[in-house]
């Protein structure tokens, strides 16, 4: 990990727990700090030049968002996603967004922002890194949805969701022009208020980078 001069220091030299959090948080996301790896407050203290207090914070927060795992008594680490932690998670991903992107067909109103994030994905190269934009564009489907519990229940999911999106990004298992063009089919249906094709392509799409992140683990294990 490195430190950062970023958004943390105020005028007082101080660091803020959220420029670390976000800091730590980009390592993880990057493969900077693997799965498994022990994540201390005395890494954190040091690597960040924070206090105790605000190191504790900073990991607390990444426990909470499901990006680190700790055990009573242990230091936390970086989660490692199991077979049955993917199939849950992208379960649980792929019925709350299909289901708000049905309801969102339903005012066959595309959100400017996620008009934005497709833009921005259409406009990268075709190996660059793009979970951080698709990510982006999926929660804005969600934002703009009629509903105010399913953002809530999407915002729980976000840190593993993040995490999951930065391993399938990584490993190369969808192209950014395949799910640009999944995007591009998403909204075009939004737009015609097709609720039923709505859901029916998110689902497939959310469930196509399930099935990948998990070929991709029998793969790495053996099976």
């Amino acid at each position: 990990m490195g430190a950062t001069d970023a958004a943390g220091a105020g005028a007082t030299g101080a660091v803020r727990p959220d420029a670390v959090v976000a800091s730590l948080r980009t390592a993880i996301l990057a493969g900077t700090v693997e799965p498994g790896s022990a994540v201390t407050e005395a890494l954190v203290s040091e690597t960040f030049g924070v206090a105790r207090p605000t190191a504790r914070i900073a990991i607390d927060r990444l426990v909470s968002d499901g990006i680190l795992e700790r055990e009573p008594h242990h230091a936390a680490r970086v989660k490692r996603l199991g077979r049955d932690d993917i199939a849950d998670l992208f379960a649980a991903r792929a019925a709350v967004e299909s289901a708000a992107v049905e309801l969102l067909a339903g005012t066959a109103r595309v959100p400017a922002d996620a008009s934005a994030a497709h833009e921005r994905l259409l406009g990268l190269e075709a190996d660059a890194s793009y979970w951080a934009i698709d990510l982006a564009f999926h929660r804005a489907l969600v934002q703009g949805a009629p509903s105010t519990r399913l953002p809530r229940l999407h915002d729980q999911l976000m840190g593993e969701i993040e995490f999951a999106l930065a391993q399938v990004d990584a490993h190369r298992l969808r192209s950014t022009r395949e799910v640009a063009a999944e995007h591009g089919r998403i909204l075009d249906a939004v737009a015609a208020g097709d609720a039923a094709l709505a859901e029916h392509l998110t689902r497939s799409h959310i469930l196509a980078s399930r099935d990948r992140l998990l070929a991709h683990f029998d793969t790495q294990h053996g099976r």
